[in-house]
């Protein structure tokens, strides 16, 4: 994360309030949206902590992530504006007490409908790009993984699937779905296809649509977001319905 200002465009900042869904004077909840990455990345433009400049305060503090989407993950991600507010989240995030649901596309339901996949997963570096693998529980670099999932619909071509991470993995999502067959639809690294319904798949059709977590200030939260246009129009191809927001 950037601790130095970055200057921003106007157009850039409109752009960045423009992906707020949620506010108050704790949290920060933004729609990012595909293509956009969370931080960091070797692609020489901004990123989505980058654009958080945009909601600085006069003594120079701004929000920050609390936790990252994948570049091509569009969804909920929530920043915090202020340190203790960071500090909560943070913890809630360590103890498993924020609540993330997804909605991901492929090519065919799984079976059985609903179930758990707990295959561990480690990391493998090929040149410099990172991936996750399945791998046994005793594998020296196995990292334990958990992911809750059901199939919600099954159309022509796609199917729609919700899915729950008990644990926080790199690519925990698309590896899991990918070791049960059932690839996401749009990510050829673990094998996804790029067509659906007789057309292509623009991006990895994954989408992060709530977050449920306790409040710095107290109580329980939950923000969502409907799924963007490019994931609906693929949806709507299979016969899938699903409204874009």
């Amino acid at each position: 994360m950037s601790r130095t200002p970055i200057p921003l465009t106007p157009d850039e900042i409109a752009f960045a309030r423009s992906l707020v869904i949620a506010e108050d004077v704790a949290i920060l909840a933004l729609n990012k949206p595909a293509g956009l990455s969370s931080q960091g990345g070797r692609i020489k433009a901004h990123t989505l902590d980058d654009l958080l400049w945009a909601f600085a305060r006069s003594n120079g503090k701004r929000p920050e992530l609390v936790h990252r989407l994948d570049r091509d993950t569009s969804g909920v991600i929530l920043a915090a504006k202020t340190k203790p507010a960071a500090g909560f989240l943070g913890k809630a995030i360590m103890g498993r007490t924020v609540r993330k649901t997804y909605l991901a596309l492929v090519a065919t339901a799984p079976d059985p409908a609903s179930g758990t996949i707990d295959t561990p997963l480690r990391r493998e570096e090929i040149g410099r790009e990172s991936y996750m693998r399945p791998c046994a529980a005793d594998h020296p670099q196995a990292e334990a993984a958990l992911t809750r999932y059901r199939a919600l619909a099954q159309g022509d071509g796609a199917a729609l699937v919700e899915l729950q991470p008990h644990t926080g993995r790199m690519h925990q999502l698309r590896v899991h779905l990918a070791s049960i067959g059932r690839p996401i639809l749009g990510d050829p690294r673990y094998g996804g296809a790029l067509t659906a319904a007789g057309a292509g798949v623009p991006r990895l059709m994954l989408h992060a649509s709530k977050l449920a977590f306790p409040h710095p200030d107290g109580g329980t939260c939950t923000i969502e977001a409907p799924p963007p246009e490019d994931f609906a129009e693929v949806a709507k191809r299979a016969g899938l319905a699903i409204s874009a927001g």
